[in-house]
């Protein structure tokens, strides 16, 4: 028998068949082969159509069963992993009313600002863990101040996972881990945030139905299995914001657990049993996927909005379009430190980490006569490192102890000099697995259709396939090289 699971990203929509009884994956399918384009209508500004997940999505769906990897009539259960932070806005009858604004957008970044001056910085980390920010509420408030006669039509709002669930069951729905991510959750009340809405003058009743994270959350309908490629009624039983599931694939679901990815933007996610904050918001709490109100489990989110996207516009820019693999031979050929050279990899909209400035990615020290394109790749490699240790001694002073970090074999991750750059910088074991966020997924669909007894039993087929620990030589580089990155940064945006 067979589980599906689908990952909902910025740059495409993974499909993953899963051996249940085994754990082990069949296959995958991404579509489309390039990357999604992102439409940025104005400086800021990020958004998508919510169709083009959806089209991807049986794309994806039909390649698995056209290679044989996926036999329609073994679909156990489905689940979804999904780009967080999103609004996607429906009106009376279900159609879209306007692109998807997405998570690196940045336009309501003024507007979450307002709003916590005017209902207290204490009360909003009290009861969200969070400022409003630049999240989905704020997204939301930003469509009623600026395109009232969008907000005027609009009768539900759904984070992109949710979209998606809902083209497949026709169920409008969300969980407290997505309302959470949304900022559109008081953890204090184990509710919606009302005050939050009623300072934006939105409607509560625009809030999807809540389900449980884990459990059926509807049955995939007659039209959504035809264009899937599926037989109807098989069900829907998991979703989780692409972090959270992350962690999940990692078996990361426990205190003093930690996963880490960088993909498009990097994220360092980190698991405690009790409510905390971070005093100026530069790092976010999120309900974890195993949350319960009598065994509470909380994800502490750092990211860097410009991780990965840095890598692929250097290919593209100045690699020549060359494979990755290239670029990281390139900078393999230099020393740590890249010789001097420092890159704020900072261009990717407002970073939570330095109270959503956004000063760009730059580069500095470039010396015309010594230095390479390999120190360039190296450095740009580096400066992603460095920006998420920031972050992590945001989350160590909020009494997370982090010693080893889970990630999936993907990604920046594969490079070499990138693992161990992280693990030096980090100070932190990095184990890497043969996973990803579609496997996660499919492993989460099993537990919520009851066909695993446990967490543990979900994770048979997981595989590491190395644990990096930097030895003291690289340590030491590193971290010169860090304090070099880290007062140009103090430098140029007066982050401290």
């Amino acid at each position: 028998m067979t589980l599906l699971g689908y990952d909902i990203g910025t740059s495409s929509v993974k499909v993953t068949a899963l051996e249940t009884e085994t754990g082990r994956a069949l296959g995958s399918a991404v579509s489309p082969r390039d990357e999604l384009r992102i439409d940025a209508p104005r400086p800021g500004w990020a958004e998508q159509d919510p169709e083009v997940w959806w089209t991807h999505a049986c794309r994806g769906t039909r390649e698995l069963i056209r290679k044989g990897v996926c036999d329609p009539g073994t679909v156990e259960a489905v689940g979804l992993s999904y780009q967080m932070h999103g609004l996607v806005a429906l009106d009376a009858r279900g159609r879209v009313l306007r692109p998807a604004i997405l998570w690196c957008d940045s336009r309501a970044v003024e507007t979450g600002r307002r709003a916590a001056e005017a209902l207290g910085r204490e009360q909003c980390l009290r009861r969200l863990l969070n400022l409003p920010g630049n999240f989905t509420a704020s997204k939301l408030k930003w469509v009623k101040d600026n395109e009232p006669e969008v907000y005027a039509r609009i009768r539900t709002v759904l984070l992109p996972g949710d979209y998606t669930a809902w083209r497949m069951t026709g169920r409008a729905c969300t969980t407290r881990s997505g309302l959470s991510e949304g900022i559109l959750w008081a953890f204090t009340d184990e509710a919606p945030a009302g005050f939050l809405l009623e300072q934006y003058g939105i409607d509560p009743g625009l809030l999807a139905e809540i389900v449980p994270t884990f459990g059926e959350q509807g049955r995939l309908t007659a039209e959504a299995a035809d264009a899937l490629g599926l037989r109807p009624g098989i069900p829907v039983t998991y979703r989780g914001g692409d972090q959270p599931n992350n962690a999940l694939s990692l078996n990361v679901l426990e205190p003093g657990e930690a996963a880490v990815t960088a993909g498009t933007s990097g994220v360092v996610y980190g698991i405690v049993d009790r409510a905390v904050h971070d005093p100026r918001s530069r790092v976010n709490v999120f309900v974890h996927v195993n949350h319960q109100a009598a065994c509470p489990r909380y994800g502490v989110l750092l990211c860097l909005n410009g991780a990965g996207i840095l890598n692929r516009w250097l290919r593209e820019q100045v690699g020549g379009g060359a494979d990755y693999g290239s670029l990281n031979a390139a900078a393999s050929e230099t020393p740590a430190g890249a010789d001097g050279l420092t890159v704020l990899p900072y261009g990717n909209g407002a970073e939570r980490t330095l109270e959503n400035a956004q000063p760009g990615a730059s580069v500095h020290g470039l010396d015309l006569n010594r230095h390479t394109r390999g120190h360039l790749f190296r450095a740009a490699q580096e400066g992603v490192v460095f920006a998420l240790r920031y972050g992590l001694d945001i989350m160590r002073a909020m009494g997370l102890s982090v010693s080893t970090v889970r990630a999936g074999h993907a990604n920046l991750f594969l490079s070499p000099l990138f693992a161990e750059a992280f693990a030096a910088v980090s100070g932190a074991a990095v184990e890497l697995y043969e996973t990803d966020g579609s496997q996660g997924a499919a492993r989460g669909a099993g537990l919520g259709a009851g066909l695993y007894a446990g967490a543990g039993e979900a994770m048979r087929g997981l595989r590491r396939v190395a644990r990096i620990a930097a030895p003291d030589a690289a340590r030491e580089a590193y971290g010169a090289a860090y304090h070099v990155w880290r007062r140009v940064l103090e430098r140029e945006t007066g982050a401290l």
